[in-house]
């Protein structure tokens, strides 16, 4: 680990890696609307126009993340799509042109009333979406807008760029090529930003603080993503130790890619499976490519949004066959569907929810639309005679809830005349790890969704302004639930995984590994580091982190450790 004599900058490590080069302000241009206009039917068509066409660009946002980093990250501009489909946004803003006030100017006024009661709510989770409102009302404001005052273009080399905080169109945006590393003020390490960093390979460091933003354009810096320091105008001893050092990543990566497809086997003859996450069938082949020894999760949304009406059960058996066929033996755990109120899909009519992360979602809302359920398991179960496929349900509460989808699982694939399958859970809420010695009784296995079991333990939105640093999935309640449930598991004789985003962090891994976790899953580009990570440590080592870790009082002290 390179030490550096330049005073540092201290954030949040979201994105491994080092970036040597001149930091860039993200600055977003001042739109300028008229007030007031003549013509109250002309500016219900220019809104209705404007609306269009961003639909259009949300549209081709999606395709192209989707194509960059797959559909589980594209998926965010479904979501600011429904934003635009809401009709009483633009009824209240029709209203607005009343009084001869302009499209530009009562467009703005629907959202920024709408985002503030957003952010009004007791509820975080519901209070983050006011940062998606805007940004989707922000794309449309552009198209109406007279005037864009000081407006920023990415320049035309390499820069280390630096925000308060990057929405998803922002992201959409970069070019990695151009974009030597990330440094935001705010958000934390499951953030929106911390995210698609990861999933693009460039370094980040996110929650920083405001000290960033008052830094010139062409500043030199040194950004260190993997501890999470940012070093402004280094001197040229710590430039040396930084070319040094990232010349020396670049060749500890070169090695990694190279030996990704040897398995992750400790010094001391341990293995843990490596695999991956993935939300959309061209990415199994990718993953495969990779070295992933699987898929340890497939989000099966990519299926059910941005369409009239659900899958049919033909679609789902050909995108489920279409993976197996390119693992070729190797294990694909389909999570069965995971939405619920904080999605607009119409064909499902879901009522609008006061808290949708506390409401009918996961299973809860597969067990409500049985047919919707059903059709889903029995794609699963005529996919399961092309190849290896395990089925997890998401979002398991309560034992009533596993035993009622057990049930209608055990129905169909009888139906379907399929050989059994193994059946897991996913471990999200602290009453899943409370009673997990019952419910390791049931199932076959465990996965952990450390994002959402973070967010629940602690009572913190990862994407919330405030609590996002703090929403750290290393943080010792989290460590200890997840020691809890490989405890359970081991006393029936099940395995346990991690799908969540400390499995791709190297030393959330390497802690995982130590408390008995025996399937890491990570996205694509972590793969290869991970397994590296695993090969270079003993078991006995990864147990002492891992105790060291549960003795901890905080996250900062977790990440400390060596």
């Amino acid at each position: 680990m390179p030490t550096f004599e330049t005073e540092a900058i201290p954030g949040i490590a979201a994105s491994p890696g080092m970036a040597i080069g001149k930091v860039h302000q993200f600055k977003r241009g001042k739109i300028v609307v008229e007030a007031t206009a003549k013509d109250p039917t002309v500016e219900e068509t220019r809104l209705r126009q404007a609306i269009a066409s961003a639909q259009v660009q949300l549209e081709d946002l999606y395709k192209d993340v989707e194509a960059r980093s797959g559909a589980s990250k594209a998926a965010i501009f479904l979501a600011h799509q429904e934003f635009l489909n809401d009709p009483d946004l633009l009824s209240e803003a029709i209203d607005g042109l009343k009084h001869h006030h302009s499209a530009g100017w009562a467009w703005q006024q629907a959202i920024e009333q709408r985002a503030s009661a957003l952010e009004q709510l007791n509820d975080p989770l519901l209070a983050e979406r006011a940062v998606d409102l805007r940004d989707v009302g922000r794309r449309v404001l552009r198209l109406l807008a007279e005037t864009i005052e000081e407006e920023r273009t990415l320049p035309g080399h390499p820069v280390i760029l630096l925000a308060e905080d990057l929405t998803p169109s922002d992201t959409a945006g970069l070019d990695p090529a151009l974009t030597l590393g990330i440094c935001t003020s705010a958000g934390g390490p499951t953030s929106h930003t911390a995210i698609i960093a990861r999933s693009l390979d460039i370094p980040a460091i996110v929650g920083a603080g405001p000290a960033i933003l008052h830094l010139a354009d062409g500043t030199p810096c040194i950004l260190d993503g993997t501890n999470g320091n940012l070093y402004p105008n280094p001197t040229e001893a710590d430039r040396v130790t930084a070319q040094t050092a990232l010349k020396d990543l670049h060749a500890l990566r070169e090695a990694e890619r190279l030996a990704c497809y040897q398995p992750a086997l400790m010094t001391d003859g341990h293995r843990v499976e490596v695999v991956a996450n993935i939300g959309a069938a061209i990415e199994a082949e990718q993953a495969v490519n990779a070295g992933a020894e699987g898929i340890g999760l497939l989000r099966t949304e990519f299926l059910f949004l941005q369409r009239s009406e659900p899958p049919s059960e033909e679609e789902q058996f050909a995108a489920y066959s279409q993976m197996t066929q390119a693992l070729n033996g190797l294990p694909l755990i389909v999570r069965t569907l995971d939405i619920g109120g904080d999605k607009e899909i119409p064909y499902l009519n879901l009522p609008a929810e006061e808290n949708p992360f506390l409401g009918v979602r996961g299973i809860r809302l597969c067990l409500v639309q049985p047919d919707l359920f059903k059709t889903q398991l029995r794609a699963i179960f005529r996919a399961s005679q092309t190849g290896l496929i395990k089925i997890m349900f998401p979002m398991i509460a309560t034992l009533e809830d596993l035993h009622a989808a057990r049930k209608l699982a055990e129905e169909v694939r009888q139906e379907v005349g399929a050989e059994p399958v193994e059946i897991g859970m996913m471990v999200e809420v602290p009453s899943a790890v409370v009673m997990a010695d019952e419910f390791a009784k049931i199932v076959d296995f465990f996965s952990i969704g450390t994002n959402d079991l973070t967010q629940y333990v602690l009572a913190m939105d990862r994407g919330h302004p405030i609590l996002a640093k703090q929403a750290d999935g290393l943080h010792p309640a989290v460590l200890r639930m997840i020691h809890q449930t490989v405890q359970a598991a081991q006393a029936e004789g099940k395995w346990v995984g991690v799908c969540g985003g400390i499995a791709g962090d190297p030393k959330g891994a390497a802690i995982l590994a130590g408390l008995g976790v025996t399937e890491l899953s990570v996205s694509i580009p972590s793969v290869a580091a991970v397994k590296a990570k695993i090969r270079g440590m003993s078991f006995a080592q990864t147990q002492d982190l891992a105790k060291r870790a549960l003795a901890c009082r905080s996250a900062q002290e977790v990440r400390a450790l060596s």
